[in-house]
């Protein structure tokens, strides 16, 4: 609906400002909230309003106050979260009547999908094909695979940005981790192929938008930075399968592995916005998708996409320390700039404001900037433990 109001959570992304140009783009007015003091979103002209809100991870319950006060106030009639506050705003729904629809799904299939050992139940009992994956809940969980444990990941059920990863460990490595009911880990077979990533947006169960692509670059063994489009055939029936068997409104993203015979398994799930939303710019065709039931609108970006500053902190030194220079230089020639907007230059500008509050967050809390980042909004399942 034209003129209508729309809340985009998680205002510190690059795709929550993505998502913030598209739907003013197309009509919207736009508020955006979060809680850094400066996210790069906050600066756009697609944003009519910042507000920002306590930390959900450390404040819920003020988090949840003034998040129905903003809905309330502005009279916002959909609230589309990016990051991992959609946990925050899914117990928010669930435990309260709010005049605002909430794009995601309910708490339960949320929390199901993030669990990396649920995901894989789920994904099984839709039929799909997944790789082995064994539920580690204590130490004599631990001890079962301690023999093949060169064949296997090991990484807790709540995590993110591959933090916590042990990648086909020496099996005295694994003394280090304390698996428990309350933090869970999985043990999962090495799936050797070719790794994809998803983006979709669903509405009941009907694909509306996908995008699927590669990280070239990442920031250490996490995030990716430098993003190419693919087409694969196998992954797209996996999202569509699994949307359609669950009936998923809202965003959903995989990470996704393509075996040598073809076949696609699934690794990972994040109910929210990743990268590939940047392969839409499109404003009126992607918002008459996604939120007015018109037919899915497929990516209008060929380009590889990436954020320049980031490449310089993150991909300039893993290219020197792999002596790939030249592919570096191919790389930075070949990609668009993902937070170029026409008519909207503040936000790539306010991007080294943005980056020097997570830096002083790393400082203060002594991790990295790839956990600083999201520090206050993780979200570690019910009981929110730390992994170890």
């Amino acid at each position: 609906m034209p003129n209508s109001t729309v809340l985009v959570t998680g205002a510190r992304a690059p795709v929550a400002l993505h998502l913030a140009r598209l739907l003013h783009g197309a009509g919207r007015r736009v508020i955006l909230a979060d809680s850094p003091a400066h996210p790069i979103a906050a600066a756009s002209t697609a944003c009519a309003l910042y507000r920002r809100l306590p930390p959900p991870r450390f404040a819920p319950d003020a988090y949840a106050e003034a998040v129905e006060a903003l809905v309330r106030t502005e009279g916002v009639e959909l609230v589309i979260p990016t990051c991992e506050e959609v946990f925050y705003l899914g117990q928010l729904w669930r435990d309260r009547v709010m005049p605002a629809r909430l794009f995601a799904p309910d708490m339960e299939l949320l929390a199901r999908v993030h669990d990396k050992h649920a995901l894989i139940r789920l994904a099984e009992s839709l039929d799909l094909a997944v790789p082995e994956t064994t539920l580690l809940q204590s130490r004599h969980d631990l001890q079962a695979v301690r023999d093949r444990s060169r064949e296997l990941v090991l990484k807790p059920v709540w995590s993110r940005f591959a933090s916590h990863v042990l990648l086909r460990p020496p099996p005295e490595e694994l003394d280090v981790i304390s698996p428990s009911p309350e933090m869970p880990w999985v043990a999962q077979r090495f799936v050797a192929g070719d790794e994809i990533s998803a983006y979709a947006v669903a509405l009941n169960g009907k694909l509306k938008a996908l995008a699927l692509y590669r990280s070239l670059y990442r920031a250490g063994k996490g995030a990716g930075i430098y993003f190419e489009p693919v087409d694969d055939a196998a992954a797209r029936r996996f999202v569509e399968s699994f949307v359609a068997g669950t009936g998923w409104t809202g965003q959903i993203s995989f990470d996704l592995v393509r075996e040598k015979d073809g076949r696609v398994l699934p690794l990972e799930c994040n109910p929210r916005a990743v990268s590939g939303l940047h392969f839409f710019r499109d404003p009126q065709h992607f918002t008459d998708a996604v939120l007015e039931g018109g037919g899915e609108v497929r990516p209008d970006v060929v380009a590889p996409q990436t954020v320049r500053l980031a490449m310089w902190v993150y991909g300039l030194p893993a290219a020197l320390r792999s002596l790939e220079i030249g592919r570096f230089r191919r790389a930075m020639h070949e990609a668009g700039e993902l937070l170029d907007w026409p008519g909207d230059p503040a936000p790539k500008r306010a991007q080294w404001r943005a980056l020097a509050e997570v830096a002083g967050t790393a400082l203060r809390q002594r991790i990295g900037l790839a956990a600083a980042s999201t520090h206050d909004i993780e979200w570690n399942g019910p009981l929110q433990h730390q992994p170890g």
